[in-house]
């Protein structure tokens, strides 16, 4: 059997939809003023000055400090439903297609959040791996459980999981330098929907 592992965002999708959901998920008064609170964090992430794993970890923290999880919840059933079919690239779901067809296990390796995500991998018959929010008798307390799953948390999740030696192929999906932890697990490897070179799997 082989094992095929998509990142998400721009791999499956046409852009990044985590910020999507939080406009969607966090009321209307508290995206304003975050908005106007963490901009200069957006703009050192934007010249290259903020890492990605620090703007996401105080997008949580602000937006959903004290929030109830049963809505978030609610909003990510209604963002896979609603939201999310309108922006998956055509070439990723065929490419899914193939890989269950062909007996493959296909499993989504996300920093994205499980509230949306799981229910879309359920439709759609994926396994998933990806970030959660921590809560506290069903109020988030605004940050992450465990790591973001970015980067090395990508690979370090998937071997936890997998053993990747039993499997005859291991491909992997990507489209952004964040995603080269996850293809170097891989012995087939497709950055941008390019295949990439054949190397020893790290």
């Amino acid at each position: 059997m082989s094992l095929a592992l998509f990142d998400f965002d721009g791999t499956i999708t046409t852009h990044e939809t985590m910020p999507d959901f939080v406009r969607r998920s966090v009321n209307r008064r508290r995206l304003l003023f975050g908005k106007f609170l963490l901009t200069p964090l957006v703009i050192g992430y934007k010249l290259g000055l903020v890492s990605g794993v620090m703007v996401r970890r105080a997008i949580v923290r602000f937006g959903y400090t004290g929030h109830s999880l049963a809505a978030l919840e609610t909003a990510g059933h209604d963002f896979a439903r609603d939201y999310l079919p309108n922006v998956l690239r055509q070439e990723a779901m065929q490419r899914i297609a193939w890989h269950k067809a062909q007996g493959h296990k296909v499993v989504v390796v996300s920093g994205g959040l499980d509230a949306y995500l799981a229910p879309w991998c359920r439709e759609h018959g994926l396994e998933l791996i990806c970030s959660s929010l921590q809560h506290h008798q069903g109020v988030l307390t605004g940050r992450y459980l465990g790591e973001q799953c970015v980067l090395a948390e990508k690979p370090r999740r998937v071997r936890e999981r997998y053993d990747l030696d039993s499997y005859s192929s291991v491909y992997a999906y990507g489209d952004t330098p964040e995603d080269h932890d996850l293809l170097g697990v891989a012995t087939k490897r497709y950055y941008r929907w390019q295949e990439l070179d054949a190397a020893v799997r790290r």
